[in-house]
Order: structure tokens, then C-alpha cells, then sequence
């Protein structure tokens, strides 16, 4: 009995034990904290060790509860980054490293811009007054406003050299700024210990496109690497797409840079470029686009070295049409309490706001160079200016122009087709000379010359005045694509006079044509066909007849080249065209008398000549060539 009621007990006391156990394992499932918790757990142990670490370097208490909270606030956020860590990598600036990013924004009437505490920098600037032109497949088109630096992977950011962090440097583009606003002004502090902080400062000018701006170092001189008498500013700028023509565009972007003492100057605007300015004083650095620019200018003291950097895009692939880097050294004088002033300016290329900076930076507006640029920028630029303030369409200021231009030149027209009318009130005479020596060609250009000297016509009378006329031709040229004035400024069936205009879009693009017709280009190149017959008819052509055939063949192998020009050039173009053939036909067949070019050509025939230098070394070398033209034929 004894024996069963043992194994009784010993059976009760095996089960006892396994449900002690299970109600013991059912309670620690329950009761344990969760991998919420205990990540929650983690990061306030590792508050309290921040707390003790910050504490230690100087940072207040008001500044350490800031960065625990800030700890906090990321712990709810899922954020597993070790504070320890943080302190670590970025040593007395630890505590800025934590935070959470937030916008600030300074605005006027002109531009809205849109500050990131993290960094403390420019996010965005949304201009007011300009817009960008989307093109979809269909060729349908919209707009929206201009967002200049508005890339995601834009930089702007100080390198500080802090020896106690792992990595040996602190990039500000890491760091949480505490902002702190005041009208339109804003200031961005990254402290660093007990007063001691890295400022960033800007100020909104508030009828302009311009911010004052500088950095300020305080106290933070035991941080920093000893001996530092520079901090490096590195700056990354993806230049966006703002205009329908993008090959076009991309070729007029570019960074350009002013050195002390000497001209503005820039990268390629056609290839990846390089320029190495180091050790050298530098008063701005711009980056630009056709009608856009974002500026940095010094005011009492130059950035001591540059190394900038132009890539260029695939524009078919890439949104932006060039990326450009600015490697810069910004002097500093005292890490304990040093100030740099700078002006950044961020909007159009307006020529008045940039020259009242009064250190050429109103030169990045690509006008050209040598007498063309100052024809444009002196001349040509003001002239129109002054008629827009009166006339409202661009379209018609252009005609204006064109119409006063040729009054301006209409002399040197009257001498050309004075010229002309001479040469062919000489036909009877010439065309003798091409029977009589038809089968000896370098007699008949002898002859031809001599009966020019005997009857007061030069040849070169018709040529010459167009030529006097190139340097502004050219300037045009130049003006009309790099003048903002034109920009989105509609004229007949063109609604964009700085871009081309399209008469219809093409079903493919054609190489170096493009995948529309302008018209504006079609009707000057007819135009300049009907302009070269009606001259021509005049024109002795038969020492070289190539020529007559280049002169048609011309308009029509520049069609492809201006299709993708600014319609306000090609606009220029057609309608100088239509009043040259006016002036033409008008001084032809209203001021001139052809009976009197004659009996005038008679009298000066009888007049004694005197041959010019030029004439006789002319002569000399024709007779040279027939002689030698003599002696092959006897052999």
C-alpha cells in the first residue's frame, strides 16, 4: 500500500512541477517588453549617455534637453542611429547632427525662397514673374513658375575641420541649423558648446533678387584644426531645362568668374571644362543660365582659390542641361569670432541689376566680345530699351529698329546700287569684250578692268558697303538670343521671340534640323533667294560663274542652322530683307535714270586717269598669269 501511494505521489509532483513551469513560461511571454519597447528602451539609455557626454564638452542644459528631445523624436520616427555614434562622427557638433528638417521661407514681390534648416540653405527660389515653357509629344505647350536651385542634388555646404570627429571633417549639408527669423531676414546657427555655433545668415533685399549673406564662426577655435586660415565651400548647382530650345540653352550655360584685377572669364559653354584657379583672388562665381543666374560675390575681401567644373548632360535622358561645381576657399581670419560678407543673387539675367553691382557681372549676359559686345551692350540694347518704354509689342519694336537701322545705312545702300547701276549700264561694253575674247578668259578679266578704270566703276562698290554693315548684323546676332527682353514675348505666330517659332512639327527629328519648321526661317530664306535674283540682274558674273550659284545655294544650307534660332533674330532677318528689296526696287526704279548713269560713264571717259597702286599691281599680276597661261599653252 505503502509502495502504490509513493507512486501516487510522485506522479502528482511530476505534473505539479510541469504546470509551475508552463504558468511560468505563459507569464514571462506576457510580461516581456516588446522590440518596440525595447528600441525605446535603447534610445533613452542612449539619451542619458548623450546627456553626460554633452554635458561634459560645455553644452548647456537648455541646448542638451533640446538634443535629447530632438533624440526622442526620432526614436518615435524608427530612426536607430546611435547618438553615441553621432557624437562621434561629428564630434562637438554632435548634438546638431539630430534633428528634424523643417523649411523657412523669405519672400518679396519678385521671388519666394524656401530655406532648409538642415544645411541651412537654399532649397528653392520660385521667381514670380517668369515662367518655364513645358512641350509635351504633341507639341501642346504649358507653363509654370521658374524654380531656380531646386534640384534635390544641389549642394551647398562648409567643410569644418574638426580633428576629435572620426572623419576629420564636419559637412554642414549633416547638420540640423537652429533658425531663428526676423523679418526678412533669417539666421541658421549649428552649435557646437557653450556659445560657440557656425552661422549662416541671409537677408532678403525687398525689391530685388539679391540676399545679403554671411557666415559667422564664434568660439569655435578650439574645435576647429589649429592653423586654419580658409574653410572650403564646396558648391554643386544641376542647372535645370527652362526653355524650348535646350540644345540652344545648354550651349550659353555655363559658370563664369570674375579674378581680381582682371575680365570676367568662363568654362566651355560647348564641352566638360576645368578651370584651376588656385591662389588666386576671386571677386564672383556665377552660375548661369541662357537667362537665368545664380551669383556669389564677395564685397571686401576675394575667395583665395576655385576650382570650378562644367559636366555636360545628355539632354534627351537628363533634366538638367549641365552640371557645374564650384570648389571654393573662403578666407578665414579668426576661428573664434569671424565674419565673411557675400551678396547672392538668384534670378534673371536682367543687364541693369547686375551692372548696379558695378564689378562686371552684368558680362555673363553673352552679348560677345571686343566691338560686337559693345555695340550690344552701348548701342543696340539701350536703343531698343528706350522704344519699349513706349511700344509694347516686342515684334514691332523689332521692325522700329530695323526700319530706323536701314535709314541710318541707307547711304552706304544708295552707294552699292549706284554701283550696280553703273556696272550694268556697262553691259554693252562687257558683253563685246566676252565675244571678242571668249576662248581667253584671262584677257577678257583684263579687259573688264580696264573698261572699269576707264569709265570710274569699281567693282568692289557694291561689296563694300556690306561690309560695313557685318559688325552690326553680327551684333544682332548675338543680341537677340542672350537679351531676356524677348524672352516669352509673343510676335505674329511666334509666342517665344528668345526661342524658335513653329510653323508644324515633324513626325521625326532630322539631324541638325530638328523635329519642327519655323517659318520665320522659311519665309527669309525665300526672301534672301528673291533679294539675290532681283541684285543679280545687274551683275556681270561671268568671270565667276560658281559664284552666282553659292549666293542661292546659301539660305538655303543656313535653313538648317536658324530653324533652331531665336525667332526674334530670324523675324529681324525676314523683315530686313523685305525692306532692302524695297529700298531696292524704289531707288531703281524711282531715283535712278539710266540715261543719265550713262551719259555720266561717257564724261567720265573722257576724263584723264591715273592709275592707283592697287590697280597697277592688279594689272601686273594679270599679265603675269597670261603670260604664264602663254607659255603652257606653247608646250
Amino acid at each position: 500500500m505503502r509502495k502504490f501511494y509513493n507512486k501516487i505521489m510522485e506522479r502528482n509532483q511530476i505534473i505539479g512541477f510541469i504546470l509551475i513551469f508552463a504558468t511560468l513560461m505563459v507569464w514571462t511571454i506576457t510580461t516581456s517588453p516588446s522590440k518596440e519597447e525595447l528600441e525605446k528602451s535603447k534610445h533613452l539609455q542612449d539619451s542619458i549617455a548623450l546627456v553626460q557626454q554633452i554635458t561634459e564638452k560645455g553644452i548647456t542644459i537648455k541646448d542638451t534637453t533640446k538634443a535629447v528631445d530632438r533624440l526622442e523624436e526620432n526614436s518615435f520616427k524608427g530612426d536607430t542611429v546611435s547618438s553615441q555614434e553621432k557624437t562621434l562622427k561629428f564630434g562637438a557638433f554632435g548634438a546638431s547632427a539630430i534633428g528634424i528638417e523643417k523649411d523657412e521661407i523669405l519672400e518679396n514681390e519678385l521671388i519666394k525662397i524656401v530655406f532648409t534648416n538642415k544645411g541651412g540653405k537654399i532649397k528653392e527660389a520660385k521667381l514670380k514673374k517668369h515662367y518655364k515653357t513645358i512641350v509635351d509629344s504633341n507639341g501642346v505647350e504649358t507653363k509654370e513658375l521658374v524654380k531656380l536651385l531646386s534640384s534635390p542634388e544641389n549642394k551647398f555646404e562648409y567643410a569644418l575641420p574638426v580633428p576629435e570627429a572620426i572623419t576629420k571633417t564636419v559637412n554642414t549639408n549633416d547638420l540640423y541649423f537652429t533658425a531663428e527669423k526676423k523679418g526678412n531676414s533669417i539666421s541658421f546657427k549649428a552649435f557646437a558648446g557653450t556659445g560657440a555655433y557656425f552661422e549662416q545668415k541671409y537677408e532678403l533685399s525687398p525689391d530685388n533678387y539679391t540676399l545679403q549673406y554671411e557666415i559667422n564662426t564664434v568660439g569655435i577655435g578650439k574645435i576647429l584644426a589649429p592653423g586654419i586660415k580658409s574653410l572650403p565651400l564646396f558648391w554643386e548647382n544641376h542647372l535645370a531645362k527652362y526653355e524650348k530650345g535646350t540644345q540652344f540653352e545648354q550651349s550659353y550655360s555655363t559658370i563664369y568668374f570674375k579674378e581680381k584685377e582682371e575680365r570676367r572669364d568662363y568654362c566651355s559653354c560647348t564641352a566638360a571644362d576645368t578651370k584651376d584657379l588656385s591662389n588666386k583672388n576671386i571677386e564672383w562665381i556665377s552660375n548661369v543660365n541662357q537667362f537665368f543666374n545664380t551669383s556669389l560675390v564677395t564685397k571686401e575681401q576675394a575667395f583665395t582659390s576655385a576650382v570650378l567644373t562644367t559636366i555636360m548632360t545628355d539632354l534627351k535622358t537628363s533634366d538638367d542641361v549641365k552640371i557645374v561645381t564650384s570648389d571654393i576657399k573662403v578666407p578665414l581670419s579668426n576661428p573664434d569670432a569671424s565674419m565673411f560678407a557675400m551678396t547672392m543673387y538668384v534670378g534673371p539675367n536682367e543687364f541693369d541689376r547686375l551692372q548696379a553691382f558695378n564689378n562686371d557681372l552684368e558680362e555673363i549676359i553673352p552679348f560677345g566680345s571686343s566691338i560686337f559686345g559693345t555695340i550690344n551692350r552701348w548701342a543696340i540694347r539701350p536703343f531698343f530699351d528706350f522704344l519699349s518704354s513706349y511700344i509694347g509689342s516686342k515684334g514691332i519694336v523689332i521692325i522700329l529698329l530695323i526700319f530706323l537701322i536701314k535709314m541710318l545705312l541707307y547711304p552706304l545702300m544708295y552707294k552699292m546700287l549706284f554701283s550696280q547701276a553703273k556696272m550694268g549700264a556697262l553691259k554693252p561694253e562687257l558683253a563685246h569684250l566676252k565675244e571678242k575674247y571668249k576662248d581667253d578668259t584671262q584677257k577678257q578679266q583684263m579687259e573688264t578692268m580696264k573698261i572699269y578704270r576707264e569709265y570710274g566703276v569699281s567693282p568692289l562698290g557694291g561689296c563694300l558697303p556690306m561690309i560695313l554693315q557685318m559688325p552690326i548684323w553680327y551684333a544682332l546676332f548675338r543680341f537677340f538670343p542672350a537679351s531676356i527682353t524677348f524672352r516669352q514675348e509673343p510676335f505674329l505666330w511666334a509666342n517665344d521671340l528668345s526661342s524658335y517659332d513653329v510653323l508644324f512639327m515633324l513626325p521625326y527629328e532630322i539631324p541638325f534640323f530638328g523635329a519642327h519648321v519655323s517659318l520665320f526661317t522659311l519665309l527669309w530664306a525665300v526672301s534672301t533667294i528673291v533679294y539675290t535674283y532681283y541684285n543679280m540682274q545687274n551683275m556681270d558674273m561671268s568671270a565667276n560663274p560658281a559664284m552666282k550659284y553659292v549666293q542661292y545655294l546659301m539660305p538655303v544650307m543656313f535653313l538648317a542652322f536658324f530653324n533652331n534660332y531665336a525667332s526674334g533674330l530670324t523675324c529681324y532677318m525676314f523683315f530686313s530683307n523685305m525692306i532692302n528689296i524695297l529700298q531696292t526696287v524704289v531707288t531703281k526704279n524711282y531715283i535712278f535714270d539710266e540715261a543719265k548713269i550713262r551719259q555720266q560713264l561717257l564724261k567720265e571717259k573722257d576724263k584723264p586717269k591715273k592709275k592707283s597702286g592697287f590697280q597697277a599691281k592688279l594689272e601686273e599680276a594679270m599679265n603675269q598669269q597670261q603670260a604664264i597661261q602663254a607659255q603652257k599653252k606653247k608646250k
